[in-house]
């Protein structure tokens, strides 16, 4: 018997048995299409921590900061370390560390500075002080004017540039470049004395706007809603020190992050006395990697699952095939009878087990696509945090279910089939 005769046969004994057949393969379509709809918003979570890690400048960064306190003696404790970071171990780092691609420093107050236009607008934001390298390291398009220049930094020069809320909250539709704003040097959180407040704020010409970035999930804040201002000019207007709250290195590859942040730490412990553990470092990769680790168990979780719904899957469709073989009987023995042999009967009743297991498998697909992108449509009411939550599913994803049914129809058919296959002619002719 030829493959697609037995593939035709096997369509006719669905078609000729349609409710008994879809309920036989209920148990394949429901197993498939939870496992699917899972899937797609297990990678859908991890899609939008890819994308947010993006925006923060990509996986292969890391961070160094100096913190209140510090890991020791499986506890924490207060730094009392007298070293902090300062531009010098940009320097060093740029120039000794070979797996190291770019090194960017910050200050920053992220949330609650009021800011205000000349024309009386105000919005409140927050305020990074960076350098040239800041933008080409996270790889940041302005939309308008230019970004801060190493001249800025040289000068300390007061000048800053807006992010895409910012700009729109001060100026609408208008253009900032060349505009004056004045900037707080704290938060209102910190601050509460309006009167104060406003004494603090310093002026700065509007030379550029980034474009569109979107709000980081780890942090909460917006990116769109800071301002940039070379890193100097709050050295000398705003903080009065020289000392750096963060510098972000960017790693060839994510792969050698691990050797930068070694040689990372052994230049901080030539300029530092040796110490190196003044500073915490927020590794992106590891805190990714963890994620896999965790979609990888949720993955064989669920898979489990499918296994046992796709086993009930199985011993239904054995059942049907066995009721199959009892009812026809005499249609077997003949076939027999005109020259069938053995093998023809056999695979007559191994393909109708795989055909239903597959159109099982298939529609299980269908169903898991639809509900993954009900399911993801409904994470987004339930977690307001993102616009979008995107359903994910690779091809590899959508062809192991239908191929794992055919398997389970060739395992859970081969008996009935082999049943068949052994009737006798005479006896199967003589039933009823």
């Amino acid at each position: 018997m030829r493959f697609i005769d037995g593939f035709s046969i096997g369509l006719s004994a669905i078609r000729a048995n349609k409710l008994r057949s879809l309920l036989t393969m209920l148990g394949i379509v429901i197993g498939v299409a939870a496992v699917l709809a899972m899937i797609a918003i297990g990678d859908g979570a991890k899609e939008i921590v890819r994308q947010d890690v993006q925006k923060l400048g990509g996986a292969n960064q890391f961070r160094l900061f100096r913190s209140a306190s510090k890991w020791k003696g499986n506890k924490w404790v207060r730094n009392r370390s007298n070293e902090y970071l300062e531009y010098g171990d940009v320097l060093a780092i740029w120039e000794a560390c070979p797996s190291v691609s770019a090194v960017t420093p910050r200050i920053g107050n992220w949330i609650g500075v009021l800011i205000q236009a000349a024309g009386g607008a105000e919005a409140r934001a927050g305020w990074n002080g960076v350098d040239a390298t800041y933008q080409t390291a996270m790889d940041w398009d302005v939309k308008e004017g230019r970004f801060i220049s190493d001249e800025d930094e040289e000068h300390a020069t007061k000048v800053c540039v807006l992010g895409d809320e910012v700009a729109t909250t001060l100026f609408g539709d208008k253009s900032p470049l060349g505009q004056e704003i004045k900037i707080a040097r704290h938060s209102d959180y910190t601050i509460k004395n309006r009167k104060w407040l406003k004494r603090s704020m310093r002026r700065f010409t509007v030379v550029g706007t980034m474009m569109p970035r979107g709000r980081s999930l780890r942090f909460g804040w917006s990116l769109d809603n800071l301002v940039f201002i070379p890193l100097s000019t709050v050295q000398e207007r705003f903080t009065g020190s020289r000392r750096l709250q963060e510098i972000i290195v960017y790693a060839h590859t994510v792969d050698d992050v691990p050797k930068a942040i070694e040689e990372v730490k052994a230049v901080l412990r030539r300029r530092h006395r040796n110490q190196d553990d003044f500073v915490q470092i927020i590794n992106m990769r590891a805190g990714i990697a963890q994620l896999g680790k965790i979609s990888q168990v949720i993955k064989i979780a669920l898979g489990s699952i499918a296994g046992f719904s796709l086993l009930v899957g199985g011993i239904g469709i054995m059942n049907m095939m066995l009721v199959a073989v009892n009812e026809r009987t005499r249609e077997i023995g003949l076939r027999r009878a005109l020259g069938a042999k053995r093998r023809d009967i056999l695979l007559q009743f191994l393909m109708e087990a795989v055909v239903l297991c597959s159109v099982g498998g298939a529609l299980g697909v269908l169903l898991g696509i639809l509900a993954g992108e009900g399911m993801a449509l409904l994470a987004v009411k339930i977690v307001k945090i993102v616009p979008e939550w995107p359903a994910v599913l690779s091809t590899a994803w959508i062809l192991i279910p239908v191929s794992f049914s055919a398997v389970i129809g060739l395992s859970f058919g081969l008996y009935p089939a082999i049943k068949a296959a052994s009737l006798a002619p005479i006896e199967a002719l003589r039933s009823d």
